[in-house]
């Protein structure tokens, strides 16, 4: 090297690259851990590609400004949405849904939510009327005990009670007659209108509205006394067979007990005058201070039992 080389720092060789290890005789380098002489150095530039996916997505910022940092933090937080998630999500959905309906359904009653306003007023009618009856029996049987727990007079007072108890029996089973206020319903018009299914709903009103003693007549003036056992079916020819006994239309229910109750259980929308009517006949409920039921059941002849005391 000259000395115009040392002076101006020129003409200095360039540095050999440091060769490739190799084992004897220029085999490759025995080292189990030595690196595949193809493999790129760790220190060679990154390929296109690996570049290519540093560069962030177009739309987010680029930089190291605070937008940048902020898009770092956002990034994993869309991510969380997993499979299960969703599925956590829809089931507490599905139970929200499942307790909403589940209150509409125990808050209301189905039964009455369907029933007409005509049945819900005859309903409202018939337990009025019960509960007027009951409260009158509860006073009735208050008083019997009263009477009965007062020595000579509750003897007086039992027996009484007993005579009393043997009447209202003998008129709710037929065997003796009744007086007192009530209704007389005329019944007119053709089989069908009259039929039997009617003369029975009819029947079920009246007992419904306090009815105490039933008979119903024929044309010809044939009675029957109506009590539980009673039944109602169509004739041969036209006409009911009641009883056993036929009656020929129209036919009239002579009934014992508050006549405002029983002609108001009659004439509900929808209740047995309506019905009859709808199906062309008419009824004609008229009121009395006093009307007789006078036709008698006859008792039940028992071979077996007898009473005890």
């Amino acid at each position: 090297m000259s000395d115009e080389h040392r002076e101006t720092g020129t003409g200095w060789p360039e540095p050999a690259e440091p060769a490739r290890p190799t084992g004897p005789a220029g085999e490759p380098d025995p080292r189990p851990d030595a690196p595949d002489p193809d493999e790129l150095s760790p220190l060679a530039p990154a390929e296109p590609a690996e570049r290519e996916a540093d560069v962030p997505p177009a739309g987010e910022p680029e930089g190291d400004g605070p937008d940048a940092a902020a898009a770092a933090k956002r990034l994993p937080v869309s991510r969380r949405l997993t499979s299960a998630g969703a599925m956590i999500a829809v089931l507490l959905a599905l139970l929200g849904f499942t307790l909403v309906v589940q209150l509409k359904t125990t808050s209301t009653d189905p039964t009455l939510a369907a029933t007409r306003e005509e049945d819900l007023v005859r309903i409202s009618s018939d337990l009025d009327s019960r509960e007027r009856r009951l409260r009158q029996d509860i006073e009735g049987l208050e008083d019997s005990q009263r009477q009965l727990r007062s020595g000579e007079q509750g003897r007086q007072a039992a027996l009484e009670e007993a005579t009393r108890r043997a009447d209202e029996l003998g008129i709710l089973a037929g065997t003796l007659p009744a007086v007192g206020p009530g209704l007389s319903v005329r019944f007119e018009g053709s089989d069908q209108a009259i039929s039997s299914a009617r003369i029975l709903d009819a029947v079920q009103e009246l007992r419904g509205a306090g009815a105490e003693a039933m008979q119903i007549a024929g044309s010809d003036g044939t009675a029957v006394r109506i009590i539980a056992s009673t039944y109602f079916v169509e004739a041969d020819g036209g006409g009911l067979v009641v009883d056993g006994r036929r009656l020929r239309g129209p036919f009239t229910i002579t009934v014992i007990g508050d006549p405002a109750t029983m002609r108001t259980a009659l004439n509900i929308p929808g209740g047995v005058v309506a019905s009859v009517r709808d199906a062309g006949g008419n009824v004609t409920p008229e009121e009395h201070e006093a009307v007789e039921v006078s036709q008698l059941h006859a008792p039940i002849k028992l071979d077996h039992a007898r009473p005890v005391s």
